[in-house]
């Protein structure tokens, strides 16, 4: 039982960040708020055959899916249900890293999970059966590396939404864009347009959900955190602009963030 990760060799290495294995008994709270990240997350559950959100509202309205899904990237929060979160893998991609996987649009996988069957046929029920018979966690990550390497579609992105992902994640400015666009020798619009193909959003919304990731790996670790003092150091014009953006992108205050945190920063317990 435990956590385990790694990081796959190449090429899958420009793709993926991590590949994890979580083995854990369930959690006391019932849900968690499940913070955005500008890549697209796989996740096989090996405890039940579901995959379980919440609607972030006071209806929680449940959205089921399959045990095995590709959950595309996404600018709100989510709630999920830790009943589920028992036995569970997962893979995260660098942004753009599932389209170059799958070669789907990424427009497609933006906001929603999708069934792997529906992209992967019956591999992807193969590969959950497989791990399912696989006792030790370090063999279920090689198996899944191991899956994801035969799947490999395209490592390859635009040069020029490379670039764009590279200079946004240095300087994450809404205003850089048009120059992006000009050092690729592309109108605004047409940058726009591979970009989302590829990310899964446009380059103003990706620029500022990475500047908001900024701003929860600042505070993350603080006892106490001057919310001017990072709103400064992140780019906003004041407090205000901040605390909009984060309660747009988390779906509460950054008093709340700071009330709520547990050990893992892109996951806040709920009730």
């Amino acid at each position: 039982m435990g956590f385990h990760c790694c990081q796959p060799g190449p090429p899958l290495d420009a793709l993926i960040a991590k590949v994890w294995d979580w083995d854990m008994p369930a959690a006391a709270h019932h849900y968690e708020r499940v913070l955005p990240q500008p890549g697209a997350q796989l996740i096989i559950n090996l405890h039940e055959d579901e995959t379980r959100v919440y609607t972030d509202d006071d209806a929680r309205r449940c959205i089921r899916s399959s045990g095995s899904v590709l959950g595309g990237p996404t600018l709100r929060s989510e709630i999920i249900d830790t009943a589920e979160q028992i036995r569970v893998m997962g893979v995260v991609f660098r942004p753009g890293g599932a389209h170059a996987l799958t070669g789907e649009d990424a427009t497609r996988l933006a906001g929603r999970d999708i069934d792997l069957a529906d992209l992967f046929g019956r591999r992807a029920t193969l590969l959950r059966q497989q791990l399912l018979e696989t006792s030790d966690a370090h063999e279920r990550l090689r198996t899944l590396s191991r899956w994801l390497r035969q799947q490999l579609h395209s490592p390859v992105l635009e040069p020029a939404v490379t670039h764009a992902l590279t200079a946004l994640a240095e300087l994450p400015q809404v205003t850089r864009i048009p120059l992006l666009a000009r050092d690729a020798g592309l109108s605004e619009r047409r940058l726009g347009l591979l970009f989302q193909r590829q990310v899964g959003m446009r380059p103003k919304h990706y620029a500022r959900l990475v500047r908001f990731r900024a701003v929860v790996t600042q505070a993350q670790g603080q006892p106490t955190v001057n919310w001017s003092h990072v709103a400064a150091d992140c780019g906003y014009c004041d407090q205000a602009h901040l605390t909009h953006e984060f309660r747009r992108f988390a779906g509460i205050t950054p008093g709340a963030f700071m009330a709520a945190r547990g050990p893992y920063p892109n996951h806040l317990p709920l009730d």
